[in-house]
């Protein structure tokens, strides 16, 4: 196993796209971007309805081993200009698209969107349900921290017709949440989940994160025992992500972070005790209960990914509204402007100035056709992607290490490459084949 680590322990992409955010090539003008966007409507969003997702970047205080883009403060004043520039920039796309087009989805992301109040983010929600044409089976999610959401939160978007919510937990090991700045007892996680069965969720999902500081294999079974007794139908098991370049904050305890050893064997762990209280595994991070449609969709083929992770739709038209969100409308790719204040500039003199974009080619679309397959299935078909002697070579060798098996043409991820599985995303990758010359800030796969 060590061996393995050492080989294959490079900084990589998590493929929540491809090509990653850091290859975009920035090819798309902003008039050629709506277009893009109501060719999308008409081409996918007119049947399939469009999907949402809302980027809310306040946190009341900074969680240290947070990758996200957020902005730390205690102004909640904050708030009321924020909601103003979110539904502008719903206007502003409205403009373009049929009169109440049909919607399919919300996502509440961060950031922590529970740091609006309940009244705030029912504002903003109710003005684009009134302006939209919900479908009879839309479905609408958000990201809560445990401390911050209140029954008022819950409440009010259950009321608007949210039934799954996603909290934020890494840890339960005292030692653990003072490290990374998360202080969250069990015991308010219990009651926040509580509260959201009690106002209506049907699914609730559980953040976990392995090798955080302090973390051993005693604690990680305690945290996911802990978890079992509250029943969460998903749970997401992230590899942390330690990139001090990128979040100054993380220096302050690299020197308690477990090694690349270490660090796999906390993921067995997890995985193990995980399974124990009756969830599976499913594609990359994830893990849900045998009723859980997550699972059912694993099970007939029909599992997707996209920027916020595994879902049961294809979601193929996905607008970000917020700083920072990223739309994904399939013909393209785009992210607003990263820093609050850009972005609410920007929408608010009325412009579509997204601060990345990437329009993608037919041999991008084949690659990340394979590489979503391989997460979500676990097998892909080689003739189903450009092939080279460099990517033949690439999975032979993959192949003697145990991690895939290339059979009938046909390449399936084995049960010991499993933490290996963005390594084997990465081996059909072709732009960062190309680019490994250039200097990328990812994560180490492990």
């Amino acid at each position: 196993m060590a061996d393995l680590i050492e080989k294959y322990n490079q900084p990589l992409p998590r493929y929540t796209s491809y090509p990653s955010v850091s290859l975009w090539e920035d090819n798309i003008k902003e008039g050629e971007w709506i277009k893009l966007v109501r060719k999308s409507y008409d081409d996918f969003g007119n049947e399939e309805g469009l999907n949402l997702h809302l980027h809310f970047p306040y946190c009341e205080s900074l969680c240290t081993y947070c990758g996200c883009t957020k902005q730390n403060t205690s102004d909640h004043g904050k708030e009321i200009s924020y909601i103003e520039a979110l539904k502008k920039e719903w206007d502003a796309y409205l403009k373009h698209l049929p009169e109440k087009p049909k919607l399919a989805s919300i996502h509440l992301g961060g950031g922590s969107p529970t740091f609006f109040s309940a009244e705030h983010l029912k504002e903003v929600i109710s003005y684009i349900q009134a302006t939209s044409t919900p479908l009879n089976d839309a479905q609408y999610s958000l990201k809560g921290h445990p401390n911050t959401t209140s029954y008022e939160h819950l409440l009010a978007l259950s009321e608007l017709g949210f039934k799954r919510i996603s909290f934020g937990i890494q840890d339960f090991d005292p030692s653990v949440q003072q490290a990374i700045h998360r202080i969250q007892p069990f015991k308010t996680v219990r009651e926040a989940s509580y509260l959201a069965r009690l106002t209506g969720f049907t699914s609730i999902n559980f953040d976990l994160i392995y090798g955080l500081p302090h973390q051993t294999p005693e604690s990680i079974i305690h945290t996911m025992e802990q978890v079992g007794t509250l029943r969460p139908e998903r749970i997401a098991f992230y590899s942390y992500a330690h990139m001090p370049s990128s979040f100054p904050a993380q220096k302050r305890y690299e020197n308690h972070l477990p090694p690349g050893e270490m660090k796999q064997l906390l993921y067995k762990v997890g995985r193990k005790t995980l399974q124990r209280l009756g969830y599976q595994e499913i594609g990359m991070d994830h893990f849900a209960l045998p009723v859980d449609e997550l699972l059912k969709a694993k099970q007939q083929g029909t599992l997707h990914r996209n920027f916020m992770g595994s879902t049961t739709h294809s979601a193929r038209m996905l607008l970000g509204l917020g700083n920072n969100a990223i739309s994904d409308i399939h013909y393209a790719y785009a992210q607003n402007p990263k820093m609050v204040d850009d972005y609410k500039k920007t929408v608010m003199e009325g412009k579509f100035s997204p601060g990345k974009t990437h329009l993608l080619h037919n041999e991008d679309h084949e690659i990340r056709n394979i590489i979503l397959k391989m997460i979500c299935l676990e097998k892909v078909k080689l003739n189903e992607g450009p092939l080279s002697m460099d990517l033949i070579r690439r999975l032979q060798d993959m192949q003697k290490d145990g991690i895939i098996t290339i059979k009938d043409g046909w390449v399936e991820l084995t049960a010991i490459g499993k933490p290996y599985l963005r390594n084997v995303c990465a081996a059909f990758d072709k732009r960062l084949q190309e680019g490994k010359t250039k200097t990328y800030v990812f994560s180490r796969a492990i």
